[in-house]
């Protein structure tokens, strides 16, 4: 299998994780060698969580690249915000949250934190 790329960032300045969500299931689904369904779930979520942060600590844009291998799938998210993510402990009664970096970490084969001129991108290589 060759190796296949989207650009799936969205357009509007109205984007939220729904569409996101929506446009990574659609690369899924166009894939020549289909996801399991547990890895597909796992994409969907990791995209989500990744995004969620982009717009809540990036502003109003964000943009979202998806990379498929024989190994695996990466999400890149890239943001405005130069401060990435960092381990905190969940909170369990404040809902201030910190449950997000870890589940992406344990999902995740790799991920890593790119700081950049204007920003951020965040990644993360999860299984097929």
């Amino acid at each position: 299998m060759a190796t296949k790329h989207a650009d799936v960032a969205p357009t509007r300045l109205t984007a939220c994780p729904a569409d996101a969500r929506r446009r990574t299931r659609a690369f899924l689904d166009g894939l020549d060698r289909p996801l399991a369904d547990d890895a597909a779930q796992s994409e969907v979520l990791v995209v989500s969580e990744l995004v969620t942060n982009a717009l809540s600590h990036g502003g109003v844009t964000y943009t979202l690249d998806l990379t498929a291998s024989p190994e695996g799938v990466e999400v890149a998210v890239h943001d405005s915000c130069p401060q990435g993510p960092r381990l905190r402990v969940p909170d369990l009664h404040g809902g201030t949250g910190g449950f997000g970096w870890p589940m992406v970490n344990h999902l995740a084969h790799a991920g890593a934190v790119t700081r950049q001129a204007g920003g951020k991108t965040v990644s993360a290589l999860l299984p097929r």
